[in-house]
């Protein structure tokens, strides 16, 4: 690509150049929330009428279940996988014009803790040099795009067993010249279904690591100390990167508060007061932050509120707005801002609300036909608002407006599984990419556009 830019410079106009730039970051998603960190692409002209059997590209099988989504630069896909068959924790590259498997490696052994999930939760992240696959194991691994291993550690041994009940699912981040890796987690070792959780002879801090891409040496450790107790410690949100005026911001939710970073250094600039003030026990936060105009979104869990928090806050801070949680609450889906809005997923209400950042006013709320819970979060593309629940219905909500509109409704569950009493579900967001939309069912990674 560097090269066609090069020889094409003298005849090629300066809107042209805008354009091509514009249309290759919407082929990519690079991570867990996209190229904007945000749940956004700037991509358009994806299929406006597809189903299961009609409009798809191609389809490939998976080897199991995973909640992770696919990462995507240029024409490879990267995506984790479990193998519940022999145990196996799976890194995969798919070609994106084909759905042919460029290759596929076994990272680690492993593949649940806990009958909610799997190891391969977290999602991929690729900076277009290499790719970077986390597992609730702790071993985190880079590929280049051939699919030579690079390098790999165990963070678990360097710097302790994760101490969270539940499957670690903290998706790997970069950003700038950094790759960044969050551990929220509880302050003593402890066991769980047998299993030893935390580091029994160390300290067991919630840090945030920043690493060197290109070696995974360590650049710095920040310890994000937090006055929660027990699984409310726990947080399975990954870090979100966002600049406002000219600084670039680390942005960290879980411990019962949302913290707000200096990217760099790790250094915390400001600290939302507490939503946990009865210092319950058990919540734990799976949400990760959004950011846009000027505010940045913490969930609380267990159907509490939303709060808006202003991005330029210093030292202790109080919400800028704070939602009616019977109206806008999430507990697992991560918000959207797309097109000057926020859209908030309410996993157990089943609906999604319009929010006006500055206020959080409720442009408008609406629920989705699905009696099933929702737990991926929306994606926004192409004027719209992509969300499915966990028995694969797809649904497509025009973006904007003054009430929700729902535009499609397309069924991808896999035959015969009506139940969502396992990990056998659809968590991972759907991801729109170079005119097509990425979406993996329980058993597929389906590929819709032409």
């Amino acid at each position: 690509m560097k090269s066609f830019f090069l020889s094409t410079l003298c005849t090629v106009s300066v809107s042209s150049l805008v354009l091509a730039g514009a249309s290759l970051s919407a082929a990519n998603w690079p991570g867990f929330r996209g190229p904007n960190h945000d749940g956004s692409s700037p991509a358009t002209g994806l299929p406006e009428k597809f189903s299961r059997t009609d409009g798809i590209k191609w389809a490939v099988d998976m080897p199991g279940p995973a909640a992770s989504s696919p990462a995507v630069w240029g024409d490879s896909i990267f995506v984790s996988s479990s193998r519940p068959s022999d145990q196996k924790l799976l890194a995969m590259c798919v070609d994106a014009k084909t759905g042919g498997i460029k290759w596929q490696h076994e990272v680690t052994d492993g593949y649940k803790h806990d009958d909610r999930s799997n190891l391969a939760s977290p999602s991929p992240a690729t900076d277009g040099k290499l790719v970077y696959f986390l597992y609730g194991t702790s071993v985190l691994v880079a590929f280049d795009f051939e699919g030579k291993e690079v390098w790999k550690r165990d963070l678990g041994k360097d710097y302790g067993n994760f101490g969270t009940q539940w499957t670690y699912s903290t998706s790997p981040v970069l950003d700038g010249d950094k790759l960044y890796i969050q551990v929220l987690q509880r302050n003593e070792a402890f066991e769980f279904n047998g299993m030893q959780k935390g580091d029994p002879n160390g300290k067991n801090e919630s840090y945030i690591l920043a690493l060197e891409p290109a070696t995974g040496k360590e650049i710095w450790r920040q310890v994000r100390a937090s006055d929660a107790v027990a699984e409310s410690l726990e947080a399975f949100s990954s870090p979100v990167f966002h600049t406002f005026e000219g600084k670039r911001l680390m942005l960290i939710s879980g411990g019962d508060t949302m913290t707000g970073h200096d990217a760099e250094t790790g250094k915390e600039l400001w600290r939302l007061n507490s939503w946990n003030s009865a210092k319950i026990g058990h919540w734990r936060l799976v949400p990760s932050p959004v950011a846009g105009d000027g505010v940045v979104l913490a969930c609380a869990p267990k159907k509490e509120p939303v709060f808006g928090v202003k991005l330029d806050s210093k030292g202790s801070v109080d919400p800028l707005w704070t939602s009616n949680a019977r109206e806008v609450s999430s507990d697992v889906s991560t918000p959207s801002f797309y097109q000057g809005k926020f859209y908030v997923l309410d996993s157990d209400r089943k609906t999604l609300a319009c929010i006006e950042p500055k206020t959080g006013d409720v442009i408008w709320r609406g629920e989705f036909p699905t009696r099933t819970k929702i737990e991926a979060s929306p994606t926004g593309a192409d004027g719209k608002i992509y969300v499915v629940d966990q028995l694969g219905k797809v649904f497509v909500v025009k973006a904007g407006g003054s009430a929700m509109e729902v535009l499609l409704e397309a069924d991808f569950g896999m035959e015969g599984v009506t139940g969502t009493n396992s990990d056998n579900i659809v968590r991972a967001a759907i991801v729109p990419t170079n005119g097509m939309l990425l979406i993996r069912a329980q058993d597929r990674l389906y590929c819709v556009g032409k």
